[in-house]
């Protein structure tokens, strides 16, 4: 009994994690600026030498931004509805 108790517990306390982690940020963010910075690069030197510097550096940055902004506060339920806070993954 209380090593159901014990993983019904850890199940709330992960319940209560946002869906994203820092992985899956730093990757939508890592597309967006190299999307981002390949239009910007082409556009500003008419050049696809441009464009390759500009998704470079526009993916290194979005990621790194991404990764960085990733939320930090995640919150888990008890049995009475309370809310407390846990780790993050």
């Amino acid at each position: 009994m209380k090593k159901l108790l014990a993983v019904a517990a850890m199940g709330v306390a992960l319940a209560g994690c946002s869906q994203y982690s820092r992985s899956d940020r730093a990757l939508g963010g890592a597309a967006i600026g190299a999307g981002t910075g390949a239009v910007v690069g082409g556009l500003a030197t008419n050049s696809a030498g441009g464009a390759v510097v500009g998704g470079v550096l526009g993916g290194a940055a979005g990621a790194i931004i991404g990764a960085e902004t990733t939320p930090r506060a995640c919150y888990g339920r008890d049995q009475y509805g309370n809310r407390y806070r846990v780790q993050c993954p």
